[in-house]
Order: structure tokens, then C-alpha cells, then sequence
């Protein structure tokens, strides 16, 4: 008996320290750039790496997200240089100091999802996670404990969004604390 409450209490820890991890908020007009996504052809995929890289789904961000050379981020999801110019179209072949080329995508929302959709269509699913979250190193040395975090994140916000339709259109955030990079 004092096994089984100690299960007990061990799950219900557990349930409590994942859920102090994550939640939701309401955020005036992030509705409008669900939406936008939606609309520039993206799915609750982008929607959710979108919210989990930035409170308003938008580039309102330190220009590169204050990183330099292949490191260096834009658009909606934070897409770094070094897999935009080693998988999305309009960048495929580039060289490491062509990076301001990237630029167009904090403007271009259309770019933005088209860019991330090549990335993941070129890697495939968790190498291009790996490399979107950890650069070169990450396509490298794919699924490291804090890649596989961010993922479980990603794959949290999208279950939020795609379990009412009013997700996909008004304007609660779904967050999860993962550590930036």
C-alpha cells in the first residue's frame, strides 16, 4: 500500500512540475497572426515553433536575434543562416557571408514558411529540428536531450492549437518554457 501512494505522490509531482513548465494567455492580436500564417500557407506546425520563438509571432526582435555569421536568425521562427543556406530554395548554395540575404524573411511571411517547409522537406523532420535549434552542430549531432525538449515543446503548443478549432484563429498563446540559445 505505502508503494502504490508512493506512485501516486511520484505522479502527481510529476504532473506538477510539467505543468509549471507551460500554459496558456490570452494576447491581443495574436489572433491576426495566426491567421497570417495560415493565410501565407502555413500549418500548426509553423504556428507553434512561431509562438514558442516569440510572444507575438513576429520579427519584433533584436535584428538576428543578436547573433552573427551562420548563427545569425530570422523571420517568424528564428530560422537560423546556416540551414537556410544549406536547404531552403531561395538561399540553397549561399555562402556564410551572404547572410544579410536572409533579412527578407522578417518581412516576407510567405518566404518565411516557404523557407522553413524546404529546411524540413531537405533534413527531414528531426534533423531539421536539430539544426534549427543547434545550428551545424545540430544537424552534426542530432536529438541531444535539449533538442529533444524543444521539439516536445513545439509538439505540445501544436496539440493545444489543433484541439479546438478557435486555436487556429483568436488570440491565446500557448507557451513552454524552454531555455534560449
Amino acid at each position: 500500500m505505502q508503494l502504490l501512494s508512493l506512485f501516486s505522490s511520484l505522479a502527481l509531482m510529476a504532473a506538477v512540475v510539467s505543468a509549471a513548465d507551460r500554459g496558456s494567455y490570452t494576447s491581443p492580436g495574436i489572433g491576426a497572426r495566426k491567421k497570417a500564417i495560415l493565410h501565407a500557407g502555413g500549418n500548426t506546425r509553423d504556428m507553434a515553433i512561431a509562438m514558442l520563438e516569440t510572444d507575438t509571432m513576429t520579427t519584433a526582435y533584436t535584428y538576428g536575434d543578436g547573433k552573427t555569421g551562420d548563427g545569425t536568425n530570422f523571420g517568424v521562427f528564428k530560422q537560423n543562416w546556416y540551414m537556410l543556406r544549406n536547404s531552403a530554395s531561395e538561399f540553397r548554395g549561399q555562402a556564410a557571408d551572404q547572410v544579410s540575404n536572409g533579412a527578407i524573411l522578417n518581412s516576407n511571411l510567405k518566404k518565411d514558411i516557404k523557407a522553413r517547409h524546404d529546411g524540413e522537406k531537405h533534413f527531414g523532420y528531426e534533423i531539421w529540428f536539430s539544426g534549427h535549434r543547434n545550428g551545424e552542430s545540430g544537424v552534426n549531432n542530432p536529438g541531444t536531450a535539449d533538442i529533444k525538449t524543444y521539439m516536445d515543446g513545439v509538439s505540445w503548443i501544436q496539440q493545444q492549437i489543433e484541439s479546438d478549432k478557435k486555436y487556429l484563429s483568436d488570440d491565446t498563446r500557448f507557451w513552454v518554457d524552454v531555455v534560449a540559445i
